[in-house]
């Protein structure tokens, strides 16, 4: 995600206005870095030693592990949408976590990224945690640009967010968020991204993700439970569940952090473990 700029803390007649906390202070700071931002990147084999060491789904019928993806993949053909609706978790920093880390999560739906090399067209909310400060927010991506945060829409541990990416050309599309619990909705239109990388409209995607900053991948973070509710993706202008998706499983350091399946239909659920 790409962050805006905060303007330092002020005082106005007598009344201070609060500083931002040192989370917010780091999501700026990222925004300031570009190239040193936080972005998605493709399901990284386990023990990967390289970000380009990708891992693609299979067989459906056996777990994947990976050392970033946790959620369900959908391989087809002309998947141009993909929804899911899932409520932001109360983040908390792993067991034996060091309060002075920063912990980091992401959820979001795709399209593409997994079997396709060059793009993802993603939308969905971050989560963050150092010692008792945490930070929530929202955002849209063209992979493999970096991530921005969509302005003036807020985001809060509870909310129910429904998450939707709409591909109208391999180049093209709109990532959409909808607060249930507010009422409000926020929509990025990307119009040619050529320039970046062509989707292959090949994958669909339900996604818990210990995404990257600063070149390297954040610290997981114990996000609870997310489950993604009335998840369905169109393929070839057909509206279709998650039934028969590969399940993605995060493993680090020899353990296996999360475990994650499906539903009926349209539910794909992932718990920290």
């Amino acid at each position: 995600m790409k962050f805006t700029s905060v303007a330092s803390a002020l005082l106005l007649a007598g009344a201070a206005v609060a500083a931002p906390s040192k989370l917010q202070q780091r999501r700026h700071e990222r925004s300031a870095k570009r190239m040193e931002g936080r972005r998605s990147l493709r399901p990284l084999a386990v023990n990967a030693t390289s970000l380009e060491d990708v891992i693609v789904a299979d067989n459906p019928d056996e777990v994947t592990y990976s050392s970033n993806w946790a959620g369900a993949v959908i391989v087809g053909t002309d998947i141009t949408e993909v929804t899911g609706t899932f409520t932001i978790p109360t983040v908390t920093i792993p067991s034996g976590g060091n309060s002075r880390t920063e912990y980091g999560a992401a959820a979001w739906v795709g399209i593409d990224g997994d079997t396709c090399e060059s793009a993802i067209l993603q939308t969905g909310v971050e989560f963050l945690i150092e010692g008792s400060e945490t930070e929530y927010a929202a955002w849209y991506e063209w992979y493999p640009d970096y991530s921005y945060e969509f302005s003036d829409f807020d985001v809060s541990p509870g909310d129910e967010i429904k998450a939707t990416v709409i591909a109208t050309s391999e180049t093209a599309g709109t990532a959409t968020l909808e607060n249930l619990s507010t009422g409000d909705s926020v929509t990025h239109t990307f119009s040619n991204e050529a320039s970046l990388g062509s989707l292959c409209l090949t994958n669909a995607e339900w996604i818990v993700e210990d995404f990257e900053s600063d070149s390297e991948l954040v610290p997981f973070a114990d996000f609870g439970t997310v489950t993604f509710t009335d998840a369905s993706y169109v393929t070839d202008g057909t509206t279709e569940g998650v039934s028969g998706a590969t399940i993605f499983d995060v493993e680090q350091s020899n353990e296996v952090v999360t475990s994650c399946g499906t539903s009926g239909s349209s539910e794909v659920y992932c718990t920290y473990e």
